[in-house]
């Protein structure tokens, strides 16, 4: 986890419920006595993520409707902080701060985490975009509702589904970077089958931690919820993230750095490649470790 992630120590939770005390009602000490939350269960997990936002970030009016994606905090602060270091390498070192540095979040969904957490984090003035009308109500409605967010965080609904920067870059604007955490799955029932997976593996975890079965195990429903757009598109992260570097060009003297988290490894030798193929000066994959899990992101600029 990166060094500067707020959650790097883990969760104080009765700090957490002292910001937000519904998330007392599922809290509970595990076999040694420390307390935890049941992370198998989709409202547990959406209290925590509220606790966190209004602990550590300041937003006291946040919440996503039901059957809606559910990220975890921690994971989408590192991206943020990698991408405030990427930002640096051409500002002497120095994390650039304020509102003079504009970040575009593709796909923000209806939680917008990764504004929330780039604002708050580096006071950066933040727009997040989707395509799903309902997400980009409820996003809105955050941003809206929240007086720290309201004048520095905007939301853009893509009324095209063949575009992603084209209809939300306006012409002339210019972006320090882009972000996008794009559809992972090619089709919704593979999404389904990865859900399932995800379920017996927390089942597994909990089966070692507490020392009984989840109810999760058998549940064939999406863990942290989400909807069509969310976690599936045709063909994949790597058809979505292909197409996001052919459109970057159009786009190439108003972005800095466009990046994009990649969640399969075995996709990225082949993106890289692509991206070599379109005149760009530099692109790099940057890998994130929290515990034993890796991800990453690749980042481009022209």
């Amino acid at each position: 986890m990166h060094l500067r992630n707020l959650h790097l120590n883990g969760y104080d939770f009765v700090q957490l419920a002292a910001a937000y005390p519904p998330l007392k009602a599922f809290m509970a000490p595990n076999p040694v006595g420390k307390l935890t939350i049941d992370f198998a269960q989709p409202k547990a997990v959406k209290a925590l993520n509220a606790s966190l936002l209004a602990h550590h970030y300041g937003v006291q009016q946040w919440d996503i409707p039901e059957g809606y994606l559910c990220p975890a905090v921690p994971g989408r602060a590192d991206y943020v902080h990698f991408i405030a270091d990427l930002l640096a390498e051409d500002n002497a070192g120095e994390i650039p701060t304020g509102q003079s540095i504009k970040g575009l979040d593709i796909g923000t969904g209806a939680n917008l985490i990764y504004p929330i957490v780039a604002n708050r984090s580096y006071d950066w003035q933040m727009v997040g975009s989707d395509i799903h009308a309902p997400s980009f109500k409820n996003a809105t409605l955050i941003a809206q509702s929240n007086p720290n967010l309201k004048n520095n965080v905007t939301v853009r609904h893509q009324t095209s589904p063949e575009q992603i920067f084209s209809g939300i870059i306006h012409p002339q604007e210019t972006f320090a970077f882009t972000m996008c955490n794009p559809p992972f799955h090619e089709s919704a029932e593979a999404a389904v089958s990865g859900s399932v997976k995800k379920n017996k593996n927390l089942a597994r975890h909990k089966h070692k931690r507490r020392g009984k079965e989840s109810t999760a195990n058998n549940r064939q429903s999406l863990n942290f919820g989400g909807q069509h757009n969310e976690l599936w598109c045709d063909g994949g992260e790597w058809v979505f993230v292909k197409k996001m570097l052919n459109e970057s060009v159009e786009f190439a003297q108003q972005v800095g750095w466009f990046t994009s988290l990649i969640s399969k490894k075995q996709h990225v030798d082949s993106l890289v490649k692509h991206a070599n193929t379109l005149n760009i000066k530099d692109c790099r994959v940057v890998e994130m470790t929290q515990g034993a899990k890796l991800s990453r992101f690749i980042a481009w600029r022209f």
